[in-house]
């Protein structure tokens, strides 16, 4: 395993591969770590952000269409899974909806958007497994 190929991509693909890794990073600690406390708020916040990073990084990286663009549904899941998480407590907090908001995004971008960057011919397959 090897950074080089990554280091060696232009700008906005390596802000989009660190964006997306960290995400995972901190997405899997939050989908483990306890609800609703300071914490949780705090790295939930800066989870998003990072995913909006990398989603907003997405629409300017032209190199690899397997099936067309659609940038907009993780866009979507972001904010309504914000959305749902500051209700306030008497206009029916939302917990569960955000709950699968934010697990949905976490699977469907971090984690089979992630299977896809290990296919042959692309950066992420050529730093894990050489070229």
């Amino acid at each position: 395993m090897t950074l080089a190929p990554l280091l060696a991509a232009p700008a906005v693909i390596q802000l989009h591969a660190f964006a997306a890794l960290v995400a995972f990073a901190l997405g899997a600690v939050q989908l483990a770590a306890p609800k609703g406390t300071i914490p949780h708020r705090l790295f939930g916040w800066l989870w998003g952000s990072l995913m909006l990073a990398v989603v907003l990084s997405s629409f300017f990286i032209h190199t690899i269409r397997l099936w067309g663009r659609e940038p907009d549904p993780p866009l979507v899941a972001v904010h309504l899974g914000h959305v749902a998480a500051r209700r306030p407590a008497r206009a029916s907090h939302q917990v569960e909806r955000h709950r699968r908001a934010m697990t949905g995004l976490f699977v469907g971008a971090l984690v089979i958007a992630g299977i896809f960057t290990l296919l042959p011919g692309r950066i992420m397959h050529d730093g894990v497994f050489g070229p």
